[in-house]
């Protein structure tokens, strides 16, 4: 068993991992950057990313045999044979259902930073207020003034584009000019300014899909495939952003194929000494050192890692002593909304393939007002014309059939609901020492689901939106309500969250575990609650905001 030493170790290399390896070797520090799963090159890596539908076996969609092979990606989009092999393998790395969870992974370089739906949003104190306000499981211990320095510095690397608006529920940013709404979009826009008090506005969504240059990335072409991996580098993620500028410093190493078993610990220190590694492909197992870790492995795997550390220590694991890791599990809950025709644009079109669509931002409790339930939602929605397939219903033959085929079909718009998700300690996951994956490690045990507080919201989702689109002259609205389970928003919050206290939180202020403050956990796993816009970009910047931190601390020797 070999060792070796470097000044921090990062553990994932996703959006958190990126950013935290960046951070780090920038401000001089010897990286090692550990992901479980194969590489993925930018550019060269992206096989698939300019690919025609025609030039795939099943024109992209999925067969029987897929289904049977992966029994949780079929359960949603992640299972096509477009980018099959950016979602983790069902087969290879299982889990454990008490209730349903759908957990969709990416273990690879870059992680969901290749996948992501890239809405950028700020939270607000709004948002960080919300849990002291309403009583409901422990303050935040940050409130926005301490995380918006870190918000613009995010922001201009990951070149985020966005329009000013001047609303205090969603804080304005460091945007490069937005995407602009299409004309039917615009429509119903202009018409529900004069709606509602102004209450509900349509906004461009914020994305981090570049409309300007940055160093080494080009703006975006408007293909709409980046879950492909972008050539261009038209949108953030690890490949195309982070892992470029901390190469170019020379202090990092990326090491993929490297599963984590374990922090290591020093029950006399108080301190990590370091973590175990064993190589995805020989199984051969590694101890590497470091003054620093950060665990930015994604919610779930990194709290699986702490549960599997300082078990002489802890029973539950590294940050167990608060009895709340592994508690608290939220995700955004969606796949509710409505959706309708609209007239008097038969002579317009839209330019390209816009990789976002609008915004509305949350409105409801809001102002005093008080719904029968606790926080809000916003809505992600477009505009769009039916394309060729609207002739295939008419099941014609001959020249007018052909002629309609050519011709775009009719205009329609609506939006989907995302909605916040409270908190419950009563929402967990465990590890089940009975199932174990490819590498002989045990599993994640899932036990989490929605509650009446989601319930209820998502009758105001559904109807709000049909409300919406009918007062600004939609025909033909229809609501709808997909069935949602937790983990379909990919958006999985909570199980190591921050706090004032070590009785009732994992980690502090500063994303420090409170048993063990050289180690740093910034992904999703440290949230205390969820708000309801995209939560990426926080995560870029409470990584940004700890790792300059990190830095300080150990310059001072105190860690």
């Amino acid at each position: 068993m070999q060792s070796v030493e470097y000044d921090a170790i990062v553990v994932g290399s996703g959006i958190s991992g990126g950013w935290a390896a960046k951070e780090l070797t920038e401000k001089g520090l010897r990286v090692l950057l550990l992901e479980r799963g194969k590489d993925i090159e930018h550019i060269k890596g992206y096989v698939n990313a300019t690919k025609g539908p025609w030039e795939y076996p099943h024109r992209g969609g999925r067969t029987k045999a897929m289904e049977a092979a992966y029994p949780v990606l079929k359960r949603d989009y992640p299972l096509n044979e477009k980018n099959l092999d950016y979602w983790a393998s069902d087969k290879d790395s299982p889990y454990s259902e008490v209730k349903r969870f759908d957990w969709y992974r990416g273990y690879h370089v870059g992680g969901r930073s290749l996948m992501w739906g890239r809405q950028s949003y700020r939270w607000s104190d709004l948002d960080f207020e919300a849990n002291a306000k309403d009583g409901i499981a422990i303050d935040w211990p940050i409130r926005y003034a301490e995380i918006a320095p870190w918000y613009d510095h995010v922001e201009k690397h990951a070149g985020i584009s966005g329009s000013l608006e001047k609303m205090p529920q969603l804080p304005d940013g460091q945007f490069q000019p937005a995407m602009p709404l299409n004309c039917g979009e615009e429509l119903v826009a202009g018409r529900l300014t004069k709606l509602f008090d102004g209450k509900r506005r349509i906004i461009p969504g914020r994305t981090a899909n570049a409309t300007q240059a940055l160093p080494g990335r080009s703006a975006c072409q408007y293909r709409d495939a980046c879950w492909l991996g972008c050539p261009f580098g038209g949108y953030f993620s690890t490949q195309s952003s982070t892992l470029p500028a901390a190469m170019k410093t020379g202090k990092l190493t990326l090491k993929p194929w490297a599963i984590v078993s374990e922090v290591l610990y020093d029950k006399n220190a108080k301190r990590a000494t370091g973590v175990r590694v064993m190589d995805g492909l020989n199984n051969q197992v590694t101890d590497y050192k470091a003054k620093i870790i950060f665990l930015c492995a994604s919610t779930l795997n990194s709290t699986w890692l702490l549960m599997r550390s300082a078990n002489d220590v802890w029973p539950g694991g590294l940050g167990s002593s608060s009895g709340e890791l592994g508690h608290n599990l939220m995700d955004h809950h969606f796949r509710v909304g409505a959706h309708g025709d609209l007239d008097g644009l038969e002579d317009k079109y839209y330019f390209g393939r816009r990789p976002t669509g609008f915004y509305i931002p949350r409105y409801r409790n809001l102002s005093g007002e008080k719904r029968p339930y606790l926080r809000g939602f916003g809505y992600q929605g477009s505009a769009s014309r039916e394309s060729w397939s609207s002739a295939v219903a008419e099941l014609g033959v001959g020249g007018a059939f052909k002629d309609k085929a050519a011709q775009p079909g009719r205009w329609g718009i609506g939006a989907t609901a995302f909605g916040e998700m409270l908190p419950n300690h009563k929402n967990m996951v465990s590890i089940d020492e009975t199932k174990k994956d490819k590498w002989g490690m045990p599993v994640l045990k899932f036990d989490c689901a929605t509650g009446e507080n989601e319930r209820l919201m998502r009758k105001d989702m559904a109807n709000d939106m049909a409300e919406t689109l009918e007062a600004c002259g939609v025909k033909n609205v229809e609501t709808y309500d997909n069935e949602y389970f937790p983990g379909m928003g990919i958006h999985e919050m909570g199980t190591a969250r921050m706090g004032k206290d070590p009785k009732t939180s994992v980690l502090n202020s500063h994303n420090q575990v409170w048993d063990a403050p050289n180690v740093f956990v910034t992904d999703g796993s440290c949230m205390v609650s969820t708000a309801c816009p995209n939560p990426s970009l926080t995560y870029m910047a409470l990584t940004a905001r700890a790792a300059d931190f990190a830095v300080n601390e150990l310059n001072r020797r105190t860690l």
